[in-house]
């Protein structure tokens, strides 16, 4: 018995595959192809001008985060003035809430809980007399 998948193998590997060549696509004459084709943009140019393409990459990079910073830096300011307001509101009404506290009606009425109270009597004058001193 022999190996007849063998053989048919090596059958295979004699005859020749002959793989037509397909002509070559011809490209439509429009502005890139002549741009890529026509020698006006070489790979040799292509890399020669790559450096100056990262630095405008990277000064575009600069430019939108500088942007995004300060956008960001906008948006604190208006909080921070918000807050002022606000703040400046509270200092305001709490003066005026111990403007009107420290008045003296409010004052004898907080002090008429501690069992205080006004007096009726006018102040009295203290006078010192001098003594004579034998200078």
């Amino acid at each position: 018995m022999t190996n007849r998948l063998r053989t048919e193998i090596q059958e295979e590997e004699e005859v020749e595959e002959v793989i037509e060549e397909r002509p070559a696509r011809e490209l439509p004459d429009n502005f890139f192809t002549q741009l890529f084709t026509k020698g006006f943009l070489t790979t040799e140019k292509a890399t020669n001008a790559l450096p100056f393409i990262l630095f405008l990459a990277f000064l575009g990079m600069v430019y939108i985060g500088n942007m995004h910073y300060a956008e960001k830096s906008v948006r604190e300011i208006d909080a921070l003035t918000k807050e002022v307001k606000e703040l400046g509101w509270d200092y305001k009404s709490t003066k005026a809430d111990m403007a009107f506290k420290s008045t003296l009606t409010e004052v004898a009425k907080r002090a008429d809980t501690l069992g205080l109270s006004q007096s009726v009597d006018p102040p009295g004058k203290i006078t010192v007399k001098e003594v004579a001193d034998g200078n």
